[in-house]
């Protein structure tokens, strides 16, 4: 068991480390807004540039969260029944789903991001709009590799949960329910 939580230590620590760095950029993000919207209701003015800046930095901080997010199991979740769960009941519920619903799903969708990267380098693609930004393929490959971020961090918590039903008083249950006066309720 220690390999498998050394392993998922240490992938649960990378998602830690990428999540927060990129909630760094939320300040960039505002800021960026904020001058936008100066920008184009005070003095008429609109650059697509900055608009463009803007979904960027947005695309950068939603995918190098999403690892984080699952990590921290502040994701969307039904909780109506996992709250009543035991936590070996849950710890199936979790691999079950990890295998046949989450795995395919992101496994398939990171594995076109990075077709959709691979191709964008091809073409070294830009910005269809004039004054646009450029380089796009760089935002495709941040996406890819937020998606394949998630997948690692789905492996992490499978390979938690799966390591709780062997053993369950050496490892502590993964998922557990909410507090109560959380949000999840």
């Amino acid at each position: 068991m220690y390999t498998i939580n050394s392993i998922a230590d240490k992938i649960g620590a990378f998602s830690v480390a990428v999540g927060k760095a990129g909630s760094l950029i939320l300040p960039v993000l505002i800021i960026t807004i904020l001058v936008n919207v100066i920008l184009r209701y005070a003095f008429n003015i609109g650059l697509v540039e900055l608009e463009e800046v803007q979904w960027h930095l947005n695309a950068i901080v939603v995918m190098s969260c999403l690892a984080y997010t699952y990590q921290v199991d502040e994701h969307i979740r039904v909780d109506i029944f996992h709250n009543r769960f035991s936590p070996k009941r849950r710890a199936w519920v979790e691999i079950l789903g990890i295998l046949f619903l989450f795995f395919p799903y992101t496994i398939l969708v990171s594995w076109h991001a990075w077709d959709i990267t691979s191709y964008s380098w091809s073409l070294r693609e830009g910005s269809p709009m004039p004054s646009g930004l450029p380089a796009r393929y760089i935002i495709k490959g941040v996406m890819a590799l937020g998606l394949s971020l998630l997948v690692l961090q789905g492996a992490t918590i499978l390979l938690r949960n799966v390591a709780f039903l062997i053993q369950p008083n050496a490892v502590s249950a993964p998922s557990v329910p909410a507090k109560k006066g959380s949000h999840h309720e």
